[in-house]
C-alpha cells in the first residue's frame, strides 16, 4: 500500500492561524504535523500579519491562505506541500528597482492583446553569484546599471527557484534594439498600481507595493506561486 501523504494541521482560533514558531529562524512559522504532540510553542496570526508572514511549508502557505483571503478560514488538514524540499530545475534572479514612487517591469502583450508584466531577471548562469546575475538581467533588459541592497523574497514557481533583490539603478532605459528582453518593453508603473497590475510572480506584486511604505522584510519573505491567470485578482 503506497505510503499517505504527510498532512498539515490547520487550526484556526479566534485570532487566527495558529502556528508554530519555528526556533531556529527569527520570525518565521511553520504548520505543525497532522497529529503532531502539542509541546511545540504555538501562536496565533490574524489574515493580515498571515498575509505577510514567513510561514513553511511554502506550498501549504499558499493554498492556506489562499482559502483563507477568498472563502473564510478553514479548519481542517491540508496536504504538506514543501516545494523547498526538492532541487529547482532551474534558479532565477530578478531586480526590483524603484524610481520616483515607479517600479521598472518588463511589459509584454498575449495573443488576444492583453498586456502583462515581468520583474526583471533570467536564469543564474554557471558560477555566477545571485547578484551578479541579478545586475546583469537588469543591464541586459533595461540599460540600467544596479548594486544590490538586499535579498527581499524567494519565491517558488514550477519547479524553479527565484530570488528578489532590491537593487539601486543609475542610467536610463536604453534603446529597445540593444536590449535583450525577449521583445519586452522596460516600463515604470505607478506603485500602487502594483496590486491590481497582472504582474509576475503575482504574489509577489502587491507584496511590494506594501513593502514600498511599511519596510522590506529582513529575512527574506518566502512564497510559493502557482498562479498563472494574471489577470485574476490576488490578495493572498
Amino acid at each position: 500500500m503506497a505510503d499517505e501523504p504527510m498532512m498539515a494541521n490547520v487550526q484556526i482560533d479566534e485570532v487566527g492561524l495558529v502556528l508554530a514558531k519555528d526556533p531556529h529562524a527569527d520570525g518565521s512559522y511553520y504548520f505543525p504535523h497532522h497529529g503532531q504532540s502539542a509541546d511545540v510553542e504555538c501562536c496565533s496570526l490574524s489574515l493580515a500579519e498571515a498575509l505577510h508572514a514567513r510561514i513553511r511549508p511554502v506550498g501549504t502557505a499558499e493554498t492556506v491562505l489562499r482559502n483563507w483571503a477568498t472563502g473564510g478560514p478553514v479548519r481542517a488538514a491540508a496536504l504538506w506541500d514543501d516545494p523547498a524540499a526538492a532541487d529547482p530545475v532551474r534558479v532565477r534572479a530578478g531586480a526590483v528597482v524603484i524610481r520616483d514612487e515607479q517600479m521598472l517591469l518588463i511589459g509584454f502583450e498575449e495573443e488576444d492583446g492583453q498586456p502583462f508584466y515581468e520583474i526583471p531577471g533570467g536564469g543564474v548562469e554557471t558560477g555566477e553569484t545571485l547578484h551578479a546575475a541579478a545586475v546583469r538581467e537588469l543591464r541586459e533588459e533595461s540599460g540600467l546599471a544596479g548594486s544590490v541592497i538586499k535579498e527581499v523574497a524567494r519565491v517558488w514557481k514550477d519547479n524553479r527557484r527565484e530570488h528578489y533583490f532590491l537593487l539601486e539603478a543609475e542610467g536610463e532605459i536604453g534603446a529597445r534594439e540593444q536590449l535583450d528582453n525577449h521583445g519586452g518593453t522596460p516600463v515604470w508603473v505607478p506603485i500602487d498600481r502594483l496590486p491590481t497590475t497582472p504582474v509576475w510572480p503575482r504574489r509577489l506584486a502587491w507584496r511590494i507595493a506594501h513593502w514600498h511604505t511599511a519596510g522590506w522584510p529582513t529575512p527574506p519573505t518566502e512564497l510559493a506561486d502557482s498562479i498563472h491567470d494574471l489577470q485574476a485578482d490576488c490578495t493572498w
